[in-house]
């Protein structure tokens, strides 16, 4: 199995954004058009793309449709999509839209029968997005923290048909130091569900580090300011998982 690469695109007021440390009030554009941003990730070669609306995440709605359906209309690529999904309903209009999974953050945290009845309704389609501080789970666009760790929180959906973890460590998470490879493992030894990586990517080496851990269960990586600042080109990211 290939290790998967997943160019991130952060949707803040219909725009595409990198936020520093989850600090919505740290938000640096970088494209006013996020649906051309995912074409020119499509055209680069990646096939899959990790789209979070900031706004609903905080919301607990979506605010970003229209940015959204237009990604979908001007990609083929895999979308993945977190960020005010709290209900079935949500979850099944995105997915009819054509999302191919979707992100389940907060609730996965604050509502878990919500969140097993949507693994149970969509199996292999709902990703748990588990983005933790110090150890522990950040909740409502990583605004409200919690008691819980990340493990906890696997353990509650392990053996269910969950497609994948997406683990952020909020204090990398854009600031381009590199990610908690340690804390990644470490989540994905302790759960049969596949993990990404997110947060701190910052060059061709962390995704190396990343990509070496795949016995472990990290299957992929999310990377973004990297690729906007260009410290790392798409060629290499590509050639850097090739282990």
């Amino acid at each position: 199995m290939s290790f998967e690469l997943w160019p991130a695109i952060d949707l803040k007021g219909g725009k595409a954004v990198r936020l520093l440390r989850g600090d919505m009030s740290k938000a640096t554009t970088y494209a006013d058009d996020p649906s051309e941003q995912a074409w020119q990730f499509r055209d680069a070669g990646f096939t899959n793309l990790h789209v979070v609306d900031l706004d609903g995440a905080f919301a607990g709605q979506p605010e970003n449709a229209d940015a959204v359906e237009r990604i979908l209309k001007e990609t083929d690529a895999r979308v993945q999509l977190g960020g005010g999904i709290r209900d079935l309903q949500t979850a099944k209009r995105w997915l009819k839209l054509g999302i191919t999974r979707i992100i389940l953050g907060t609730a996965a945290v604050k509502d878990p029968d919500f969140a097993r009845a949507a693994v149970e309704a969509f199996p292999n389609r709902v990703v748990l997005g588990l983005d933790a501080k110090d150890g522990k789970v950040a909740t409502a666009g990583w605004a409200e923290g919690s008691t819980v760790t990340a493990e906890a929180v696997a353990a509650k959906f392990e053996g269910l048909p969950v497609a994948a973890i997406v683990y952020t460590d909020i204090s990398k998470d854009g600031a381009l130091e590199g990610p908690n490879v340690e804390a990644t493992a470490a989540l994905a030894r302790s759960t049969t569900i596949p993990v990404i990586a997110s947060g701190g990517v910052s060059c061709a080496d962390d995704l190396t580090q990343l990509a070496q851990h795949q016995t472990d269960g990290i299957v992929g990586a999310i990377i973004g300011k990297a690729l906007y600042e260009q410290r790392v080109n798409p060629l290499e990211a590509f050639e850097a998982v090739k282990v």
